[in-house]
């Protein structure tokens, strides 16, 4: 942490900004060392708090505007892609909310976890407010987290966080498959893809 306090000491305001930035990108382990840098008033909570929910809420609707803008395209071109389409889409309607909540927590999962939901049919307005109120959550768990417990998250990130990290991704991936699995005893007609003449 000393080192860290040096660097914030020396770069001022651009430590919000690549706060910002890192949240927009990913979910890690900065907004936790950013809550324990405003507890010991290196850095204002305020902005921190503010800087972390602007990046996650912000890069997931980045991410969720690609989806929607360019993903049929890229889905059209491979057959197999529509029948995995079509299923996940019957995922995410029934269970798109409980998916935005989660996607942020497991490693890895955050910088991609929003595009399956651009795919889907879940509307602009609704996917804003999910995404607005997962931010949210995420961002108090994180930094609170930060704040309270933040000699003990230092330590805990020293002798192993990420196993903790990859077995919430592991058991996302697992429920994820079984549900898969059971929306694929559904039939699900896959459109035919007319061959155009030569």
């Amino acid at each position: 942490m000393d080192g860290i306090s040096e660097l914030i000491r020396e770069y001022g305001l651009w430590i919000y900004v690549l706060l910002f930035v890192y949240c927009m990108l990913k979910s890690g382990n900065l907004p936790l060392f950013a809550g324990y840098a405003a507890q010991t008033q290196i850095l204002d909570l305020h902005i921190v708090l503010v800087a972390t929910f602007a990046g996650g809420y912000l890069g997931d609707e980045g991410r969720f505007f690609i989806a929607t803008r360019f993903g049929d395209a890229w889905l059209n071109r491979w057959q197999f892609a529509q029948r995995a389409s079509l299923v996940a889409r019957d995922l995410l309607a029934k269970y798109g909310w409980a998916y935005i909540f989660l996607y942020r927590y497991p490693k890895g999962m955050r910088t991609i976890g929003a595009l399956p939901v651009g795919l889907g049919s879940m509307s602009w307005g609704r996917f804003t407010v999910l995404n607005a109120g997962s931010a949210m959550i995420w961002t108090a768990c994180l930094v609170s987290v930060g704040f309270v417990f933040g000699a003990q998250v230092e330590e805990a990130v020293e002798t192993g966080w990420g196993f903790a990290s990859i077995a919430f991704l592991v058991a996302l991936v697992v429920l994820t498959v079984f549900a898969w699995w059971r929306m694929n005893q559904i039939a699900v007609p896959v459109p035919k893809v007319e061959e155009q003449p030569t």
